[in-house]
């Protein structure tokens, strides 16, 4: 299959999606961090889990920094094809390039002004969030601010609950909401327990920040990245669909 018939029957699989996943609740639940071109690493993660009783969640981040974003992308996205239930690819900043520009690009700078159209249209029908009814969240950056997760649907490309859920960064602060630092919304502990508790969940699953401690607000954020680009080791989590997730000790955290 050529690239272009693989986005476009990839493009009719997400249209077909909710912007909010709803994960079972049976079977166990695998995170995988930013792979950022890291094409070894999502093979290590399907090779290890792409069999029952998992699923697999990937949170965005598929493409630049790394030197294989096209044969990355394109592996998920043929496996997506083939396992649509096992399989959920969420949106992260860099599938966001043709909304928000930023720099430096490896892969959008490496592709032809046709391709980048085709590869935008498909990244914008991504998923947004993936949700389990054990208390368990998980999405690419900070949390939106939303009556209810179903309104995620109503979200638009660009508009400031996008770019939170894409380029929202949380920090160890008590604050809420602490502006903007070169582009990426900031945020605290009050912002986090206000939204998560209006959302009625407990545990946060998140990637895009390589040096984010890896738990914060007393474990109920867990920041995972999976991609030799910026770190040394790659981490995913792991979580039981069957068992209520209070903190991340419920959860396993593993190197690949």
């Amino acid at each position: 299959m050529d690239w272009e018939d693989l986005l476009e029957k990839a493009g009719r699989v997400f249209e077909k999606e909710p912007r909010l996943i709803h994960l079972p609740s049976q079977g166990k639940v695998v995170f995988v961090g930013d792979t950022h071109g890291d094409l070894d690493a999502s093979e290590q993660v399907i090779q290890r889990y792409l069999k029952k009783p998992y699923c697999i969640v990937f949170l965005g981040d598929y493409v630049d920094r790394g030197k294989d974003s096209e044969e990355n992308i394109q592996y998920l996205l043929e496996l997506k094809l083939e396992h649509p239930e096992e399989i959920f690819l969420l949106t992260g900043n860099h599938e966001g390039f043709m909304v928000k520009e930023f720099y430096p690009v490896y892969f959008w700078s490496s592709i032809s002004t046709e391709e980048r159209k085709k590869y935008g249209l498909l990244f914008s029908k991504f998923p947004f969030a993936a949700s389990a009814q054990n208390g368990l969240l998980a999405l690419h950056g900070a949390l939106p601010d939303l009556k209810s997760l179903e309104e995620m649907d109503q979200i638009e490309l660009g508009d400031e609950n996008w770019d939170r859920i894409v380029w929202g960064d949380f920090v160890e602060n008590e604050m809420d909401i602490l502006g903007d630092l070169w582009g990426r919304p900031q945020f605290g502990r009050q912002y986090f327990n206000r939204l998560m508790e209006r959302y009625q969940k407990q545990v946060l699953v998140r990637s895009h920040q390589p040096h984010a401690p890896i738990t914060m607000f007393d474990k109920r954020c867990v920041t995972i990245f999976t991609s030799h680009a910026y770190l040394p080791t790659r981490t995913i989590a792991i979580a039981d669909l069957e068992k209520e997730i209070r903190t991340t000790e419920d959860m396993v955290l593993e190197r690949i």
